[in-house]
């Protein structure tokens, strides 16, 4: 049986699944569309991905859906549409939309300080200087304090110490904030927050970008406002609603076979068994990552991104008005641009808005998505884009540590835009 006609098969298997979740399928999908599946393959061939499971809605309608290559080679276990996958960063865009729903609502704004709802970060402040012979450093008072559009933006000086080197990572050491961003059982959300509030910051806030653990301290924000815990928040405002029943920080243990295996970029036929990667099959506890926690399949993610790209709303069910979506199509910070310390600011096509890239000047020959279309992806090596122009949304799954060969999603959206033209 060719792997081909198994994902046919497959996803006839799931055909009851998919419109269990209210998603339509159109099944015009014609012949142009198997430069995907040619693609795809091509790069599971040359070993630059082990497979996955890959997503394209048009106008609210699924063009297609396909899984691809093996999930654990050694067992001949082949990757299944229903997957689950830890889709890390991609958590962000569920704490962003809930704070624009809390925003909605009048319970926040965008420029309230953040010390409003957590007190520890009023008297934050920021690394001055450091000494690498002994790991000690000086720092200097905030001239402003951070603000809920700091964090959405990543204009807060708040970091990811993993990503980093020499003082900012010696500091977040020092600090033991290395261990956040995915789950851990020593802290609760709250207690993770006061940490990360207790220790420097990287810069002023509102004067650099820079990708941090800005959305877990959100993740907090809005547990304090909603007087709730963040993933019944999320449960109960946004996956909910849109009927994404695979979508969780802790997988109940029916769900937790289904949980994607975790591949090795330079040999992806090589699986990564490393103790912290099975977080989410932990038992529940109120830890709560609202920058990376989440796993999810490829439909569930796909649903929402498919409500964002209609405005807000899917099905009859709205998670956010018109108005504020378009926000999220809009880029925020051109002072910073101008100074060279915002993101991607050497890309005159490029820019950051509420918590995704926003494409600011359509240019065919770099990417096909059209202006105002925004997306990001996760460190497992999951994307995503929706362009509310053309109403297209893509989702790719895989699982891999530490991918870092972009052409692949850009060479696939080229692939995709030309076969849906």
């Amino acid at each position: 049986m060719t792997k081909t006609f198994f994902s046919f098969v497959t996803f006839m298997l799931f055909n009851t699944f998919i419109f269990g979740q209210s998603a339509i399928y159109d099944t015009s999908i014609g012949s142009s569309l198997t430069v995907i599946d040619n693609y795809l393959t091509e790069n599971i061939e040359k070993g630059v991905i082990p497979g996955g499971v890959f997503l394209v809605a048009e106008k609210g309608k699924i063009k297609y859906f396909k899984s691809f290559g093996y999930d654990n080679q050694s067992m001949n276990k082949p990757y299944e549409n229903d997957n689950i996958f830890r889709i890390a960063s991609m958590t962000k865009s569920l704490t962003v939309v809930s704070i624009l729903q809390l925003m909605e609502k009048g319970k926040l704004d965008l420029d309230d300080p953040l010390s409003k709802y957590i007190p520890s970060f009023k008297k934050t402040m920021v690394l001055d200087r450091f000494n690498s012979s002994d790991s000690s450093y000086t720092t200097v008072n905030q001239k402003k304090e951070i603000t809920i559009r700091n964090l959405l933006t990543h204009t807060s000086g708040i970091y990811y110490g993993s990503f980093e080197k020499d003082s900012l990572r010696a500091v977040y050491t020092k600090n033991e904030l290395m261990i956040f961003g995915l789950s851990t059982d020593q802290f609760t959300t709250e207690e993770m927050v006061n940490k990360i509030a207790a220790a420097p910051l990287a810069f002023q806030p509102g004067t650099h970008y820079k990708y941090g653990m800005n959305m877990e301290v959100l993740g907090r924000v809005i547990e304090v406002v909603s007087k709730t815990s963040l993933d019944k928040y999320f449960s109960e405002n946004i996956s909910g609603p849109l009927g994404m029943k695979d979508t969780y920080f802790y997988l109940p243990k029916e769900k937790q076979d289904r949980l994607a295996k975790v591949h090795a970029s330079d040999t992806v036929q090589n699986i990564i068994n490393y103790p912290f990667l099975e977080y989410p099959k932990m038992p529940a506890h109120n830890h709560f990552a609202g920058g990376g926690g989440l796993s999810s399949t490829t439909l569930d993610y796909a649903t929402l991104c498919m409500a964002l790209a209609n405005e807000g709303s899917l099905n009859k069910k709205r998670i956010l008005k018109k108005k504020t979506v378009k926000l999220l199509s809009e880029p925020e910070f051109t002072e910073l641009d101008n100074n060279n310390t915002g993101f991607m600011s050497n890309v005159e096509e490029m820019g950051f808005g509420l918590g995704y890239w926003v494409v600011k000047k359509e240019n065919s020959a770099m990417s096909p998505l059209s202006k105002g279309s925004f997306g990001w992806g996760g460190y497992f090596n999951t994307k995503y884009y929706i362009d509310p122009k053309k109403d297209i949304v893509i989702v790719g799954m895989t699982q891999m540590f530490g991918f870092n060969n972009q052409p692949f999603w850009q060479e696939l959206n080229k692939v995709i835009y030309n076969a849906i033209d």
